[in-house]
Parts: C-alpha cells; sequence; structure tokens
C-alpha cells in the first residue's frame, strides 16, 4: 500500500467515518457526531450500511442529503428505503460496482446482509458489518453451524488485498471474543485491524490488543467516540 493519506474518526459501535484524498467514506453509522463532515467537506461523499438492524442502520441518514444532495448511498438489499432516493446503490452479497474512484464488492455475512470491500485508489478497506465468528455458547450443533458458515466466508474473501480491517470484537460472546478477528487475521492477513462492535464496554480492546500482541497485523483502537487518527 503507497501512503494513502487516511484520518478514521469513529462515530460509535461499528461508525466510522474514513477520509481518503479525496473521498468521504461512511460506514454503518447508528449514534456519534458528524459535526461538520457532511455540510463543509469538499469531498465525495459516500454512505455504506451493511444491513438493517438499528445499530448499523439510522434512517436519519437518508435525511444528509438535504445538505448534500449529491451524497451517494450504497445499502444492503435487506434494508427497506424508497428505490426514489437519489443516488442509491443497493448490493446482495458477491456483486460489485464501481462508483468514481471507488471499487466496491460486497461479500456474505452471519448475520443479515453484506460486508463491504471498498477499494480508493491506493488503499483497500474492508468493513465486515456483522460477518463474524458468532460463537455463542449455544449446543453442539449450533456451533459447529456458526464456525462453519464464518470459516466458509472467510475462504470465499481469501485474495483480496485489505490494509484496513473493520471487524467486531464483541465482549457479549465472553471468552470467544477474540475468535472471529484472530481467524480473520490469521487467513487474511490485513495490514491493521480495527475493531468495532464493543459499543460502551472499550475495555476489551486492551484485551484484544494484548492478545494479539504478537500478530505481524497492528491493531488500530479507537475507545473514545469521536477520536481521530491520521495514517
Amino acid at each position: 500500500m503507497k501512503k494513502a493519506h487516511l484520518k478514521i474518526k469513529y462515530l460509535y459501535h461499528s461508525g466510522f467515518a474514513v477520509e481518503t484524498q479525496n473521498n468521504l467514506l461512511i460506514f454503518d453509522y447508528y449514534q456519534g457526531s458528524i459535526g461538520d463532515l457532511i455540510k463543509k467537506s469538499p469531498k465525495n461523499i459516500y454512505v455504506f450500511v451493511s444491513h438493517s438492524h438499528p445499530d448499523h442502520f439510522n434512517p436519519v441518514i437518508l435525511e444528509w442529503q438535504k445538505e448534500r444532495s449529491d451524497i451517494h448511498y450504497i445499502l444492503s438489499n435487506d434494508i427497506p428505503v424508497s428505490p426514489t432516493i437519489n443516488n442509491l446503490t443497493v448490493l446482495a452479497p458477491y456483486e460489485k460496482i464501481e462508483l468514481g474512484s471507488l471499487k466496491i464488492k460486497a461479500y456474505n455475512s452471519t448475520d443479515i446482509g453484506v460486508s463491504f470491500l471498498v477499494q480508493d485508489e491506493e488503499a483497500h478497506l474492508f468493513h465486515a458489518g456483522d460477518l463474524n465468528w458468532w460463537y455463542w455458547l449455544d449446543t453442539e450443533d449450533e456451533m459447529a453451524k456458526a464456525e462453519k458458515e464464518f470459516k466458509d466466508e472467510i475462504q470465499r474473501i481469501k485474495g483480496e488485498v485489505i490494509d484496513f480491517a473493520f471487524f467486531p470484537v464483541d465482549p457479549r460472546l465472553e471468552k470467544n471474543y477474540l475468535a472471529g478477528a484472530k481467524y480473520f487475521i490469521q487467513e487474511l492477513n490485513p495490514k491493521y485491524l480495527i475493531p468495532m462492535h464493543f459499543a460502551d464496554s472499550p475495555e476489551i480492546l486492551e484485551d484484544f490488543e494484548n492478545e494479539m500482541r504478537n500478530s505481524p497485523c497492528r491493531i488500530l483502537k479507537f475507545p473514545h467516540n469521536g477520536q481521530e487518527l491520521i495514517l
């Protein structure tokens, strides 16, 4: 990856704003301060939503076009929105599209909706949505099914270049909270992994970073809403 000029802002939960040289990418906005980003950004704005769960999709995003009529929405096909919305792209798993300088491919989820692989010039970003090894302490059959579905999807992604991966590290999974992220790193070799989906439990980030201290993948932590990092 060449110098990508990225600024990453953590919004909340699985929501991030990523500024590249020419574009502003907003993923899975739920809560958090956008500030003047929408109104004043000179960049092209693309808003991604991986699925319809309310902790990933807040309909307020559709109001942003009142401030910026050129916003483009890239939504999973499970989200019930009017097809009359301007600049709307709806993607099902494994569909791909090019928008401006972006190359976008949707992969599947192990819950509902999609995950997104986005190439913006020199940067390759992967936002997992709710793609994860949902390793709940269920019956043996349910646990085996969850493992197979997740690992099968990771193998479909294998071979893609991923520089920055936004991936769930969910404390509700208790001792299994890192299983999905660890396997993702092992199999797909992202350069950076940004944990998400921890809501109001940022203390899990320290545990995860410590567990992955010998990994070649760098862990980028965002424990505070509104925190920014420039790379």
